[in-house]
């Protein structure tokens, strides 16, 4: 999955406190309590930005962890927070259409 690309799903709530995200599910309320790896993993599901990358140039530039250790713990995490619908998961990037800039005034 490293090549995977991940994007947040757009019904989801989202606040950082005290160095840790909260999430939540519009579907059914679950809330989500983010570690700062895991953080740095939500934070960084642009939909443009591979999990590998996210891995080697965020997670592993700031804890001192094995690429290898730290990609499966990626993985899992993703895996878990796609099956309650609170990431997407593709092979290519997601692309995000951006509401038209300037229009009538």
């Amino acid at each position: 999955m490293s090549a995977a690309y991940i994007a947040r799903a757009t019904d989801v709530a989202a606040r950082a406190l005290g160095g840790e995200m909260m999430i939540m599910s519009a579907k059914d309320s679950t809330l989500f309590t983010l570690n700062p790896v895991a953080t740095i993993i939500w934070q960084s599901a642009d939909g443009n930005t591979p999990v590998a990358a996210i891995v080697r140039e965020k997670i592993c530039a700031e804890f001192d962890v094995d690429p290898m250790v730290a990609t499966r713990d990626a993985e899992s995490f993703v895996n878990d927070l796609a099956s309650h619908g609170l990431l997407i998961v593709s092979n290519e990037p997601i692309g995000r259409t951006k509401p038209a800039q300037g229009g009538a005034r």
